[in-house]
């Protein structure tokens, strides 16, 4: 039994985490700088006690054999921080702790890429458990189905990180996921992101060998054959490498994908043994397929069989914030989406498009990265959100970090989004912008609010009007206000 401190218990992974190892018979507290709900009661349904500010005082008075996991968030300057490498007490990091604590010991499955971790970390989860195999886990989201983003394996159970490029901490620069010991490792797709610590798009790929060079030799690669920079990084493998994608150069070719009643249906074969099986996931888009396909391949390589993963893919719930319903009324769908990227925000918007075919969609995007602040991708979110028929950008989060030529604009977005014939518009506060998207929307509509944040409180205000509003008497978007 360890006695562990979390400074910044508050965040989400730090949180989860700290519910696996009390449940697993540890000693944890901790502290963070205000606490609100969902946290606040996540821990106190899990009775861990915590501090709920940042003081000197809180580590004097831990025992002397207390580790302290600082978390990603913490820098120098914080008065705990300080007081941990005064008093020089042990001390680690979230990842260091995962990768020693839940991982070690057990088969580890590591989703990485820079995009659709989380749902396919998810579902990779949640196939082992239908088949009966009790899997541990570290989500960076909610799974519907657990309820929670970290769980401990059983003692002969698979353990599924999402495996995030992410820096591990102040003092360990690191990308996270090299603490993650991989047995069976993914790589859904490589992009440039981040760009508060990464420099340029080889920096990225720098991180990503380095991934790779730590998957033992009996070990295997799956890697998205459709995206040349996964490819790049996965050339050096010392590893068995699987390609997995739409393209039928890949070894797992995924085709014939068709869409209806809320089902996406594809057909994978494996192009080494011309074995073909069909399957169907309770997701919309192509990238979903993908991230399936990589579902399936490292599912058969513990032993499933396709009829238990098939069975894992019926059942599958999906993970809060990724193209999730928060309401519904008088004919509109709101939808909540973790954009971060605007990769991710052209995939979600087209996967909208296939799922609500016929229905108008409206994108609110709020750009809050450090990737979607500048103008580094001006042009790709211009072209992502071209794929709405109605636009709002919300206003540019802590725009003070760059300098104005550096940051991205909300007005030549939805400058150039107006020339192109979309209803656009730039509103910077966020009730505005829900009384302007209010006074549009109309019966039919698919309004997806497009954030990593939490918008302002849009999402809260936009489910109150489609309880309060008639949305007939809302005005057609063709009003004077376009």
């Amino acid at each position: 039994m360890k006695k562990l401190y979390f400074i910044g218990i508050g965040g989400t992974a730090m949180a989860g985490v700290a519910a696996a190892l009390r449940h697993e018979g540890h000693q944890v507290t901790g502290s963070d700088n205000g606490v609100y709900p969902p946290m606040s009661d996540f821990l106190a349904a899990r009775d861990i006690s915590y501090h709920e500010e940042f003081n000197t005082a809180h580590v004097d008075a831990l025992p002397p054999d207390t580790t302290v996991v600082i978390g990603n968030a913490m820098s120098r300057g914080n008065p705990e921080v300080e007081a941990v490498l005064n008093r020089r007490l042990s001390y680690t990091s979230l990842a260091a702790l995962v990768g020693g604590q839940l991982i070690a010991g057990h088969s580890s499955m590591v989703i990485a890429g820079t995009h659709g971790k989380s749902t396919t970390a998810s579902l990779a989860a949640w196939v082992l458990e239908a088949a009966g195999r009790r899997p541990g886990f570290l989500i960076g989201g909610i799974p519907e189905n657990f309820g929670e983003g970290c769980r401990a394996a059983a003692p002969d159970g698979v353990f599924v990180t999402e495996g995030d490029e992410y820096d591990t901490a102040f003092f360990d620069k690191r990308s996270k996921f090299v603490h993650y010991r991989p047995d069976i490792a993914v790589i859904n797709n490589v992009e440039f992101d981040h760009a508060d610590i990464f420099d340029s798009l080889e920096h990225v790929k720098r991180s990503f060998r380095q991934f790779v060079n730590l998957i033992p030799g009996n070990g295997v690669l799956l890697v998205n054959g459709d995206d040349s920079h996964a490819m790049d990084v996965a050339a050096d493998a010392h590893c068995e490498v699987l390609r997995f994608g739409c393209g039928d150069s890949c070894e797992l070719w995924g085709r014939d994908i068709r869409y209806a009643d809320g089902r996406t249906g594809f057909t994978i074969i494996d192009q080494r043994n011309s074995h073909e099986h069909r399957f169907s996931i309770p997701l919309a888009g192509d990238f979903n397929v993908r991230n399936a396909i990589a579902v399936v391949a490292a599912a058969r390589r513990v032993g499933l069989s396709d009829a238990e993963i098939q069975k894992g893919f019926s059942t599958f719930l999906g993970i809060r914030r990724r193209m999730e319903v928060i309401a519904e009324g008088k004919g509109i769908t709101l939808i909540d989406d973790f954009a971060h990227h605007p990769t991710a925000l052209r995939l979600t918007l087209q996967a909208l498009r296939e799922k609500y075919r016929g229905r108008r969609i409206v994108a609110c995007f709020e750009p809050r990265s450090n990737t979607t602040t500048r103008n580094i991708y001006q042009k790709e979110i211009t072209e992502a959100l071209a794929l709405a028929d109605v636009a709002v950008i919300g206003s540019i989060d802590r725009p003070q970090r760059y300098a104005e030529n550096e940051r991205l604009s909300p007005e030549r977005v939805a400058a150039e989004l107006t020339r192109q014939g979309i209803i656009a518009r730039a509103i910077p506060d966020p009730t505005e912008m829900v009384l302007w998207v209010t006074s549009v929307m109309r019966p039919g509509d698919v309004i997806a609010l497009c954030s990593n944040g939490k918008f302002g409180g849009a999402h809260g205000m936009l489910q109150q009007a489609l309880t309060e509003q008639d949305a007939s008497t809302t005005r057609d978007a063709e009003d004077p206000l376009h």
